[in-house]
């Protein structure tokens, strides 16, 4: 599919809304920022619920938006869905008769998506017959993207799906939207200030900052990258797209990143599987030489590609480790390690990973 283009300009008193963005037409990208950053603002003026003077917005050859030729498609004629932060259920509707509601928006000549592929997809095949006020919060959300898929989206909005949700629900629906996005070929618009969920879910990733845009990259380039510290906090570090390549005794799983190996100390999914992998870089720690004689499954070589001095008096100094294969990986060490190891840039090291911390 093509790429999605959209221009927002907005500039009142006590906010300002100004992104100029390309972003890929296929796969989930993560609008990321701390409230009144712009993030969902941004949405809904994809979604044409927000309607500017300087505004343009196309989702391949199709153009939804363009002020400087007076076009504006309204919100009910654009071929997307939207899931907002509730799951907007009709009470006094069945779960079919919620999914039915959406399916019939659409011509049976236009429908690309069918009620049986969804409940397979999302897990909700036996609610159907249930109230909305008989589910879980997980399940309601599973219902409502269900319900705005089944109108054959071009293109899927979803304004923090989650935020509603306590850990354990949040949990229990985050591997159905990994399978939304290795299973579909809808391009999804995905906002969100929780990094775990960006980390779990990002193949591109735009961060907002007071209504503008601070980068617009690859999930993987954007979390590796040590001058967004600031933005993720103590949750900074790196993630690897990884196959689980066999099982090893204690219930470990080699997975490998490229022909990186990582151990995880779990049995995870299926040989042949992706997985997500997330390092923090506070549990990575670097040697001199090949260590030995240590708890920490992750022992791999790698070169210091860049080292990031603190922002502030007492800070730790951020390393972006490079491996052989060109992945990247944070590792938070003190001034006094740096100093003590003379550690420079080029250098050839050992990192270490704890295994336990993998998520």
């Amino acid at each position: 599919m093509s790429d999605i283009y959209a221009k927002f300009c907005i500039r009142h008193e006590s906010f300002v809304l100004d992104v100029n963005l390309t972003l890929p037409g296929a796969g989930i990208t993560v609008l990321f920022g701390h409230s009144g950053s712009g993030k969902t603002t941004c949405l809904r003026s994809m979604a044409g619920l927000e309607q500017f003077e300087h505004s343009y917005f196309s989702v391949g050859d199709d153009i939804w938006q363009d002020s400087d030729r007076r076009l504006f498609v309204p919100t009910y004629q654009r071929p997307m869905g939207y899931v907002f932060q509730e799951s907007g259920l009709f009470p006094h509707l069945s779960v079919k008769a919620n999914l039915l509601f959406g399916k019939k928006r659409v011509p049976s000549s236009e429908r690309r998506i069918t009620l049986d592929a969804m409940t397979e997809l999302l897990g909700i095949g036996h609610l159907l017959d249930r109230a909305p006020h008989q589910l879980s919060g997980g399940e309601k959300q599973r219902v409502a993207i269900a319900r705005a898929l089944l109108t054959s989206p071009r293109l899927l909005l979803m304004d923090e799906p989650l935020s509603a949700l306590d850990v354990k629900r949040k949990q229990e629906i985050l591997p159905y939207l990994e399978k939304l996005r290795s299973e579909l070929s809808i391009p999804i618009i995905y906002v969100t200030h929780s990094v775990q969920e960006l980390a779990r879910l990002a193949d591109h990733v735009v961060v907002f900052e007071n209504g503008s845009i601070l980068v617009s990259d690859t999930a993987q380039t954007v979390m590796s990258d040590p001058r967004f510290e600031n933005v993720f906090g103590s949750e900074v570090g790196s993630i690897f797209d990884t196959t689980v390549a066999e099982y090893l005794d204690h219930n470990i799983t080699r997975l490998d990143a490229g022909g990186v190996p990582i151990l995880a100390p779990r049995v995870i999914g299926e040989k042949g599987d992706q997985y997500r992998c997330r390092i923090l870089a506070s549990d990575v720690s670097v040697c001199l030489d090949e260590p030995h004689g240590t708890s920490m499954l992750n022992r791999l070589p790698a070169k210091i590609a860049d080292i990031r001095l603190p922002d502030v008096p007492n800070g730790h100094e951020i390393l972006v480790l490079q491996f052989v294969n060109g992945l990247k990986l944070l590792a938070n060490i003190t001034v006094k390690s740096h100093h003590d190891l003379n550690l420079h840039t080029g250098m050839n090291v050992w990192c270490q990973i704890k295994s336990v911390a993998l998520t």
